[in-house]
């Protein structure tokens, strides 16, 4: 007799083909993470994975003001260091742009007119001339220096304070929310009306529920818009506010909330119904007294695909909230920095995962909940 905790060969296959998926997806949020926490100049010279390591940088500097120098015996001399943090250690350089490599450490480079360059593998630097140094600026000095990891948040405190990103994540979350709510209210009354109430046409209308699942969204978009701006204009209501974005997505959500949540509450045990009701408790009491607590993994099932949606959508916002910076929500803004701020990996990383980091929460909260309400009423 073969034991039942045996696993079969195809079972391997499907955890093996799981963890490949999981893999695929951790992955790249780690690296947006580690990126977007790495300082700009090693994120522009090296990859995420090598954030823990030592980076070369070619770098280049100024030194300091003419009017620093000293006078030791019978040449002018201008000192300072290069490097900020201690740590870090020059390798070599040079005073040209075309050979910024020339000379290693401790050597005394000659310049012009008797001039001479030293860089000391701390950071320090010599210049020495046998006249005085003359100038408004300081001579540029190019070097090759190793750079220990660095991580800092002064990317965040950017994209939050000056890239308007602040704003767009509260438009976002104000969006977000009520087109959470609100089409999982309705749905859930809808879903107890077409599961236990007896009514002529019940049949026909989760038809028509099951035919709205396949309408395109692109579709019914522009058609929603003109009534929406004919009932604004009669109502003395502008086009460009959250009511219209709420309105949409609670219409383009409603559909798939209401087939999850029916073939839940169908599946729920008929004797608590007929008990209830044989105590006198009417569909009101009954919806809210016994669904609504027996359905919750649904509900929060639906919300994890209507919050992730929602968050994630540029059209819908666009053309109901336009493009200005009032209204403007987190994925419209993440567009404008491609376009702004594309060459600036430290932002556009930083602004990435500021975007995903809200779904992660929601979905790691409610995931639980989730394989149970997709499977609600599949099996009886």
């Amino acid at each position: 007799m073969v034991s039942s905790s045996k696993r079969t060969p195809l079972s391997f296959v499907v955890h093996g083909v799981v963890l490949l998926l999981v893999i695929m997806w951790t992955i790249p949020t780690a690296g947006l993470f580690v990126s977007s926490i790495r300082d700009k100049d090693q994120l522009s010279v090296s990859g995420w994975w090598t954030a823990l390591s030592t980076s070369e940088q070619r770098l280049v500097a100024r030194g300091n003001l003419p009017e620093t120098q000293v006078q030791e015996g019978d040449v002018f001399v201008i000192r300072g260091n290069l490097l900020e943090k201690a740590s870090a250690k020059v390798s070599r350089f040079g005073s040209s742009s075309l050979k910024p490599e020339a000379f290693e450490v401790g050597t005394v480079a000659e310049l012009k007119r008797g001039q001479t360059l030293q860089v000391m593998e701390n950071g320090d630097y010599i210049f020495s001339s046998p006249t005085e140094w003359k100038g408004s600026r300081g001579k540029r000095i190019f070097y090759t220096a190793q750079i220990p990891p660095r991580f800092t948040l002064d990317n965040y405190r950017e994209v939050l304070s000056t890239e308007g990103l602040g704003q767009s994540f509260i438009n976002s979350l104000t969006v977000t929310i009520p087109a959470t709510i609100i089409p999982i209210l309705v749905a859930a009354f809808a879903a107890y009306a077409l599961a236990w109430m007896r009514f002529p046409g019940r049949a026909l209308l989760l038809a028509a529920v099951v035919g709205l699942l396949v309408v395109p969204l692109q579709m019914s978009l522009i058609p929603l818009l003109k009534s929406y701006n004919l009932i604004g204009e009669f109502f003395g209501v502008g086009s460009k506010t959250y009511v219209g974005v709420w309105l949409a997505h609670t219409g383009f959500g409603l559909p798939l909330a209401i087939y999850l949540l029916r073939n839940y509450i169908a599946g729920l045990p008929a004797e608590i119904i007929e008990s209830a009701r044989v105590d006198g408790a009417s569909d009101f009491d009954i919806f809210r007294k016994i669904i609504l607590p027996l359905s919750f993994p649904a509900l929060a099932s639906f919300a994890i695909f209507q919050f992730l949606w929602v968050w994630n959508d540029l059209l819908i916002a666009m053309v109901f909230l336009g493009n200005n910076a009032e209204h403007l929500v987190l994925t419209g803004q993440l567009r404008e920095l491609l376009g702004s701020r594309g060459g600036n990996w430290e932002i556009l990383t930083a602004s990435a995962f500021i975007t995903i980091i809200v779904p992660l929460c929601v979905f790691f909260s409610l995931q639980r909940y989730l394989v149970r309400g997709l499977l609600a009423g599949s099996v009886k």
